[in-house]
């Protein structure tokens, strides 16, 4: 096939562009042609011959590959039909997760960039998908990424899926999560405008009441806001959200669960529901713009409230929220800007003109964001958030986020005290780097800072702070990367336009300054200062760390050089540093052998002309001569560390050297002191991978050198993909020539040396035979990608060291090619971070550095020799991993740990390789084995490896899983196998657990849909490039449709691998293929085995055998207005004419055999209250349930639990088991002996019940727990498996079954009532109420009778309420009932009733909700209940404090106010109760009973406990929290304001601590409403002015906190009003003091205070003045004195640290008045 001839007229969907700068490739487009051809025509013909495994997943790996390597380099054509052939496979139905997984990580790629692909190209149906994820995400699978599908939804898909699912929305059940969460996921939201009406129009309006009726935060509150944020990003202009901006603000700020107040209690589901941060920054950046841009002013206003939550002092669970807050709202906006600014035009809209961000918006919004980044800076956290946070707000607008950060961190620079300050700004400057030094108009004197900047930060360089000396390395090389070293003082004579040109003197100031610093850094960090005598001579991980900054630093330094700088400067003073001093090898050594490569890589010629002759003659000279003291030995080592690093350049200046270099190596790795050979090892690999390898040889940031007119104008700027000018090092003949004559020298005399050993014919000591290994290591490492593979030697078992070192050998002949697959994984994740660094997101289009591009196109080169030479399974691989395995198994533990290691990798990287392996580690594992215990382990290990992470594939082969799990299992019958060993124990263990972890179902059934094989025949005749094979012919096609068949494993052996046996077949049971009988008599035996392990493991078994046993059931299609004889109007939901047959109604019960089969009943309790459902499918009522199947017609696996089950000896020991205690006081109602029961009821009708009846009515009359619970396990799975009998036969079960509860529940104890509670909410689940009308009477009879103490009350009503909220809103009619009977019951005595009730009425009250387009429901009203508790509390409302004067014991009085105590008390617990529960909050209802609340609630906390004043706080505090609408606040108001004139100063002081968190919590609902804010501001002030002392304080405290959230501003009206009243004239005598006069002075005083303290961390123009002002009142009367002298302390605390800068903003004068006042005085002056 001619890959040009095929190609005519192929244009690439998008190619990854560093391909092109790659030195070969003109090669690369023809592989990249062929390869493609053959994925196409072996996945097409796998498809078509339906070989799902392993044909399809290995081409669709080869894809994956494919677009690692060249991207999308295929046409539109076959990018379109790729991704519906996927999109067919992974839709498959039987596919198994695993492979689903794989298709869909493929598709998910095929997708990713949306712009290749417009929704005219491509539309998939999105039904296929809704079943695959209704399938998955109930099962365990992860979250497919679905978020890539809706854009190509046909436009006809939205109203379907609203159809669809509609009817799931009833508030009050768990379906409700499902649905919104599909609406989020599923619903299309980019659409062309005239697309908009059958899209978002159709449900915005609907969902978005939705949203803003419902409080307190449901669990699908957040899926909702996804789908808000998702919709407003992708339609910015098309949407109006004017109106709601008020309530999103309002929300966001509440979801961030800030603490506010003294006492603020949280209800727990706002911090388990609090939205996502990443949408909600979404929907946030979408916001902004357009005329008048309404949502910065609220931006503005959410930062100024919580800017202080962002100070360093404040630290808390909320923290980082914040912060994740404050890092991703600018990189959204910088993604906004370049969408609206810079992106290449696609079929996506775009945004609207009027609605795009202006500059002056992008002003607005980096003021509102600066404030919290500069305090965010220094948080305890890390600086990280802040400084990303700071690199794109200069992005957007450099003028205004540069300057303060500069002067932040020039004065850090200055103070030696604070390093972490220094850190911390460097780390926020780095990022701005780029914006700092790049041409832009905005911040032209930006380039000036520079050289002042790199200057002051020399001094970081300091050996002994090492995180300041790692930052300041950073910053170095940050700078230096965007900034050429060159002298251009002569161009402005030139240039009239250049004003900041630098000089040459002072940059060899500063090159000289740094390498005199790193001079000191090296001296201070030799091996005898860093080390005590006894300790090692390895490095340290710190000093590794700083040698890897020192090295990375000065290279950048002299590679951004000129020539001439370099020359006089660099290279001389490094030369002569590293020639004039010895260094030990450890660590200065390499420090200074790292600044040698660095003078080296950069101008290798100069360079090597200096150093490898002068380290050649030193080498000589020490070889030469006779005396090897130690001092030689340590010379000879530095000089071979120097020059083992030195030549680490371009392969081609190494040639000079050539006889020098042969003739050093062939002396030095011949030498005897281990620490000289290994370093000559070294230079042997440095020289043969300089030699051998491609690589660019040089990194500046401008292409070609610096010797151009104006080097300054190349500061900061991108390099150019298109123009990158890059040298390579390639291979010459010459270089070739020399790898090969060194090998020639060296490795082969050595091979011969061990071959010898080997045979025998010359032994050689384990000290030689370790130097002969590490040269062959050295030379495979230096010229492994010019190597035919090799195979390594055997030997004695004892030698480790040597072993290790050819486990190690072996490693590198399998993975090695030129470079480890771990160092490019590392490589790559560091190229990441400094991209992160460095890029500018806002122009985006590849703006990187140059040098960077350069790193990004050798990555791409690794990553082609790893992916494409790295995965042929070849015969030599083969023996390898024989070999591994030999060593995996042998004796010693590190040995066979480490060869394992390798092993796995191995396994991962070549597939199908362990089919070879697995028969041999098998062996070792067969009884007829005769090998060691250590064999043994190494064999358990190995198969442990193969089920761990990155060889999965053995875990998916059948012919593998089978004969793996019977080798597990025949284990127990091995000679050597004890347990008495605990790891052999343990080993086992861990194998099973992982099995059991990883072992989803592995597909039997692969059946490839008529959808699948359609594409597929599309590909195989596509063109462009055309598929390299015929498509398969007719027979080849039947064939495929073949089927595979499933083995069964069954042993015995010790109960230890009897458990296994039992586990492992556990896992076999699933949906597509029965069990065979021989499993199910198993595990029905093992239902009554001795070990509690195996009956766990048999009882889940058994309920699944028997839901696979279940008979179908014939359905009904019915249409709900033909019952009702009623039709539903449009948009009319909850309780209503047309759902009413479905309620429980007492008057109309099925209590005969007719009207039992008359009735249609519904099971599912959310049908029918939003919506009905599209087609309505029920049980057929007219379809008689056939009693009994016989015996004839039972399967066989049916016949065995027939058989079982109907053995009175059988079901006695069952019984016996199930009722013993597993864990004492941690057992609780079993789920899965639920589902066996049900099953058993359900399948085999009630045959069974005689022989069960007898030991269930022992039991019950049995109060241990433990019977108690298996009645209830046993009773749930009665009534549940009842759903569908005959009614003669239900009739018969309640007649015995009633009784048998009550006398259960006569029984109850505290460790059973909630297990009673689960069994019954069990038995009601999923259940029409009126087919279970027994139970319920049965509950409803008399719950707070008294018979059994007031804890049988309480476990009662619980028991009842389990089985009520199951039923929400069906049992209107009961809970009427109920509220009638615990009414006159609500003043009960008992604490623990009483607690019940509240939560009982909780419940009862819950459907009563205010949700749009919702009918008043028929169930209890809180609006009728509440006045008739408030006539009832009467006695109280005249008191002006309530206080509890009855307690437990008295419960004898029956007076009025006794009564109405114990009612209060009641209520509290339904508030409490109901705060965090309900949907909907009845506000009107709650500010009738606030008053009271104020007058218990007591300010200080009572030492001694009482139980009234907690619950007043509490409720006062979660009813604060509430989410109020705009017309709610004038009713709060009035309530507040006729409490603040109460009698009692307790009340008017709760008023204040109210309206705090109040206001913060509604802050932008309250801001939308002025005239409120005003009453607000009236308030307060009124309060301020209040003769309590206590009062006036928290007014204080308030008017602080209002200010400083800019609630309302401080005007000089407000602090003319302060002013005047701190000046209130007070009487001269002392004894006369008028108090109306001192408080109206005090409440100025506080008022001032409150100034002052509403900004903690900076100095507003006001505040000099009003601090003078202050002063004068210090010497007044208290508690005026107290207040300021309070005032002044926290003033000093909070602007302490940053003092240097807040004085600038005083006169000399206040100034000296301030030091007065802030400065103690000296007592002993």
């Amino acid at each position: 096939m001619t890959a040009d001839g095929d190609m005519a007229g192929f244009v690439p969907q998008k190619e990854i562009v560093y391909n092109g700068l790659l030195p070969y490739s003109d090669r690369l487009d023809r592989e990249a042609t062929e390869l493609l051809a053959e994925i196409k025509a072996n996945l097409s013909r796998a498809v078509l011959l339906r070989e799902l495994w392993p044909g399809v997943a290995f081409w669709c790996k080869k894809l994956f590959s494919f677009l690692k390597l060249y991207g999308r380099r295929f046409s539109k054509e076959d990018h379109i039909l790729f991704i519906k052939l996927l999109y067919e496979l992974v839709t498959l139905p039987d596919l198994e997760p695993h492979m689903m997984q794989s298709y869909a990580r493929l598709l998910i790629q095929l997708l990713k960039k949306k712009e290749l692909l417009s929704r005219d190209d491509l539309q998939l149906p999105w039904r296929p998908l809704y079943d695959l994820y209704e399938r998955v995400v109930y099962s365990k699978t992860e979250h497919l990424g679905l978020i890539w599908f809706p854009k190509y939804f046909p436009a006809s898909s939205t109203k379907e899926m609203l159809d669809e699912w509609r009817p799931l929305l009833c508030v009050f059940d768990v379906v409700m999560q499902k649905a919104i969460s599909n609406m989020e996921l599923f619903l299309p939201t980019i659409m062309p405008p005239e697309e908009h009406s059958q899209a978002f129009q159709l449900w915005f309006d609907e969902l978005m009441s939705l949203w803003t009726s419902v409080q307190n935060q449901p669990s699908w509150e957040g899926h909702l806001v996804n789908l808000f944020a998702r919709l407003a990003n992708d339609n910015i202009g098309y949407v109006d959200w004017t109106p709601y901006i008020p309530t999103i603000f309002t929300r966001i700020l509440r979801s961030l669960n800030l603490p506010v107040g003294v006492s603020q209690m949280v209800a727990p589901r706002y911090l388990t529901n609090s939205y996502d941060i990443g949408h909600l920054v979404l929907w946030i950046t979408a916001l902004l713009g357009g005329p008048g841009n309404p949502a910065q002013k609220e931006l503005t206003c959410l930062f100024n409230s919580i800017a202080s939550f962002y100070h360093p002092s404040n630290h808390g669970r909320w923290q980082s929220r914040l912060m994740r807050l404050l890092q991703r709202l600018p990189a959204s906006v910088v993604r906004r800007v370049h969408r609206e600014r810079h992106a290449a035009p696609s079929w996506i809209m775009l945004v609207p003109e009027c609605q795009r961000l202006t500059d002056t918006d992008l002003q607005e919004f980096t003021r509102s964001l600066i404030g919290a980044a500069l305090l965010a800076m220094f948080s305890k956290t890390g600086s990280t958030d802040a400084a990303y946070a700071l690199q794109n707000l200069a992005l957007l607008t450099p003028e205004l986020a540069i300057p303060p950060v500069l002067e932040k961190t020039y004065a850090a620079m200055e103070t030696l005290t604070e390093p972490h300050t220094l850190t911390a700004t460097l780390s926020c400057m780095i990022g701005m780097a780029r914006s700092l030094v790049s041409p832009n108009n905005h911040y032209p004197e930006g380039r000036a800072h520079v050289l002042p900047l790199l200057m002051g930060s020399l001094p970081g360089v300091d050996p002994n702070d090492f995180s300041k000396c790692m930052i300041t390395f950073q910053f170095i090389a940050t700078f230096t990367t965007l900034v050429p070293l060159v002298d251009c003082s002569s161009a402005p004579s030139r240039h009239s336009d250049l004003t900041e040109c630098i000089s040459v003197c002072l940059l060899y100031v500063c090159v000289c300054l740094c390498s005199c610093r790193c001079f000191a850094l090296i001296d201070s960090s030799t091996l005898e200062q860093t080390r005590d005598e006894m300790e090692t001579d390895t490095q340290t991980h710190l000093e590794s760390l700083v040698e890897l900054g020192l090295s990375s630093t000065v290279n950048t330094i002299l590679t951004q050089c000129s020539t001439e700088i370099y020359k006089v400067m660099a290279l001389q003073k490094v030369y002569n540093f590293a020639t004039s001093n010895i260094f030990e090898t450890c660590v200065s050594g390499r420090m200074v052998a790292d600044m040698c490569r660095a003078a080296a890589k950069c101008h290798p010629a100069e360079s090597l002309r200096l150093f490898v002759p002068h380290c050649c003659s030193v080498i000589f000279h020490i070889t030469d001569s006779q005396y090897h003291t130690v001092c030689v030995c340590v010379e000879r080592c530095s000089v071979c560390v120097a020059l083992s690093v030195v030549t680490r350049v371009d392969g081609e200046q190494l040639l000079k050297y050539q006889g020098d270099l042969e003739r050093i190596l062939c002396v030095c790795v011949r030498l005897r002191c281990k620490r000289a050979y290994t370093l000559a090892c070294n230079l042997l690999e440095h020289t043969l991978r300089s030699l051998s390898l491609i690589y660019p040889t040089e990194y500046r940031s401008t292409s070609g050198g610096f010797d151009t007119d104006l080097p300054i104008r190349d500061w900061g700027r991108a390099g150019d993909v298109a123009a990158l000018g890059m040298c390579w090092h390639v291979p010459s003949q010459e270089e070739e020539n020399f790898v090969f004559q060194l090998l020639s020298r060296l490795l082969h005399p050595e091979l011969q040396r061990i071959k010898g050993h080997v045979s025998g014919d010359q032994p050689m000591s384990r000290c030689e035979l370790l130097q002969s290994l590490a040269i062959v290591q050295h030379c495979l490492l230096g010229a492994g990608s010019m190597l035919p593979p090799l195979d390594g030697p055997h030997h004695s078992e004892d030698d480790t060291k040597s072993l290790f070192v050819i486990i190690k050998i072996i490693s590198d002949l399998m993975f090695f090619r030129g470079t480890h697959k771990k160092e490019f994984d590392s490589r790559w994740k560091s190229f990441t971070l400094v991209k992160k660094s460095m890029e500018n997101r806002l122009h985006g289009k590849k703006q990187h550095i140059r040098a960077l591009l350069i790193d990004r196109v050798l990555l791409q080169h690794e990553m082609r020799k790893l992916v494409v030479d790295g995965s042929e399974y070849k015969v030599v691989h083969q023996e390898l991993l024989c070999n591994l395995l030999l060593l995996s198994t042998s004796t010693y533990s590190q040995v066979r740990s480490r060869a394992q290691n390798v092993l796995t990798a191995a396994l991962g990287t070549y597939s199908f390789s362990y089919r070879d392996l697995i028969p041999r580690i098998l062996q070792l594992l067969s009884p007829q084995h005769n090998g060691t215990q250590q064999q043994f382990k190494g064999a358990l290990y190995c198969l442990l490896a193969l089920h761990g992470g990155i060889s999965l594939p053995s875990a998916r082969d059948w012919d593998c899983v089978g004969e793996v799990w019977l080798a597990l299992v025949r284990c127990g019958l091995l000679p050597t196998m004890t347990l008495e060993e605990a790891s052999i124990g343990r080993l086992l263990d861990d194998i099973t657990d992982r099995i059991h972890r990883q072992h989803d179902t592995i597909g039997i059934y692969f059946t490839v849909s008529e959808g699948c094989v359609e594409v597929a025949n599309l590909i195989a005749h596509s063109e462009n490039p055309t598929p390299c094979l015929e498509p398969p012919s007719v027979e080849e096609l039947k064939e495929g449709l073949q089927r595979q068949r499933i083995k069964n494993v069954v042993a015995a052996s010790p109960w230890k691998f009897e458990h296994m046996a039992t586990d492992l077949l556990s896992l076999q049971l699933r949906d597509d293929h029965p069990l065979p009988p021989d499993a199910v008599l198993f595990f029905t035996q093992g239902l009554i085995h001795d070990s509690i392990s195996i009956r766990k493991v048999a009882i889940s078994a058994m309920a699944g055998v028997l839901k696979q046993l279940k008979r179908p059931r014939k359905k009904v299609a019915v249409k709900p207005s033909d019952i009702s004889g009623i039709e539903d109007l449009e948009g009319v939901c909850g309780d209503r004419e047309g759902n009413r047959w479905l309620q429980y109604d007492s008057n109309n019960l099925p209590l005969s055999e007719e009207q039992w089969d008359t009735q249609l009943y519904v099971e599912k309790t959310h049908w029918g209250y939003y919506t009905w459902p599209r087609e309505m499918m029920i049980h057929a009522a007219s379809e008689k349930p056939k009693d009994d199947l016989t015996y004839e017609e039972m399967s066989e696996g049916e016949k065995i639990i027939f058989e079982y089950f109907s053995d009175p000896e059988f079901i006695d020991q069952l019984i016996g088991f199930l009722s013993l205690e597993d864990r004492k006081g941690k057992d609780s109602f079993n789920p899965r002996r639920f589902c066996l029961f049900k099953g058993l009821f359900c399948n085999y009708g009630d045959v069974f019940l005689p022989l069960l009846w007898p030991h269930l009515e022992q039991l019950a009359s049995d109060p241990h727990e433990s019977s108690q619970r298996c009645v209830c396990e046993i009773t749930a799975g009665l009534i549940r498996g009842s759903k569908l009998w005959s009614f003669s036969k239900v009739d018969r079960l309640w007649k015995l079954l009633c009784p048998l509860i009550r006398t259960a529940l006569t029984n109850i104890t505290v460790e059973t009532y909630t297990d009673w509670g689960t069994c019954i909410a069990t038995a009601c689940e999923g259940r029409d109420p009126r087919k279970l009308h027994w139970l319920f009477e049965l509950l409803m009879e008399s719950p707070l009778s008294g018979e059994g103490g007031s804890f049988r009350d309480a476990s009662l009503l619980y028991v009842l309420q389990g089985g009520l909220a199951q039923q929400q809103w069906r049992v209107s009619e009961l809970l009427h009932r109920l509220l009638a009977y615990l009414e006159p019951k609500l003043t009960h005595v008992y604490k623990n009733v009483r607690e019940r009730i509240g939560s009982v009425l909780t419940y009862i009250f819950m459907i009563d909700v205010a949700l749009p387009n919702t009918r008043p429901t028929s169930s209890p009203h809180v609006a009728e209940f509440v006045p008739r508790v408030l006539e009832r509390l009467k006695p109280l409302t005249s008191e002006p404090e309530i206080h509890n004067h009855v307690h437990e014991e008295n419960t004898q009085e029956t007076d009025e106010r006794t009564q109405a105590v114990k009612l209060l008390k009641t209520v509290l617990k339904w508030l409490m109760a109901s705060a965090g529960r309900t949907f909907t909050t009845p506000v009107q209802q709650q500010l009738q009973l606030l008053p009271l609340l104020f007058k218990i609630a007591p300010v200080e906390i009572d030492e001694s406990y009482d139980e009234m004043k907690q619950d007043a706080r509490t409720c006062l505090s979660l009813m604060s929290q509430g989410l109020l609408y705009p017309e709610h606040i004038p009713l709060v108001l009035a309530a507040l304001e006729e409490m603040a004139s109460s009698r009692s100063w307790h009340a008017r002081f709760s008023v204040l601590t109210y309206l705090q968190i109040m206001v913060f919590y509604n802050l932008f609902t309250l801001l939308s409403v002025p005239a409120e804010v005003f009453r607000i501001r009236k308030l307060v002030m009124q309060l301020l002015l209040d003769e309590q002392l206590e009062v006036r304080d928290m007014a204080g405290t308030t008017l602080s906190g209002l200010l400083q959230c800019q609630f309302f501003p401080l005007d000089s009206s407000l602090q003319t009003q302060l002013q005047t009243l701190s000046q209130t004239l007070l009487p001269k005598a002392r004894g006369e003091l008028a108090s109306t006069d001192l408080v109206r002075r005090h409440a100025g005083v506080l008022g001032l205070s409150a100034c002052i303290l509403s900004s903690p961390y900076d100095v507003q123009d006001w505040m000099p003045q009003i601090l003078m002002d202050l002063s004068d009142h210090l010497n007044d009367p208290q508690p005026i004195e107290m207040t300021v002298k309070k005032t002044l302390s926290e003033f000093r605390r909070t602007h302490h640290d940053n003092w240097q800068e807040h004085r600038q903003c005083f006169t000399d004068d206040q100034l000296l008045v301030l030091t007065d006042l802030l400065v103690s005085p000296c007592y002993y002056a």
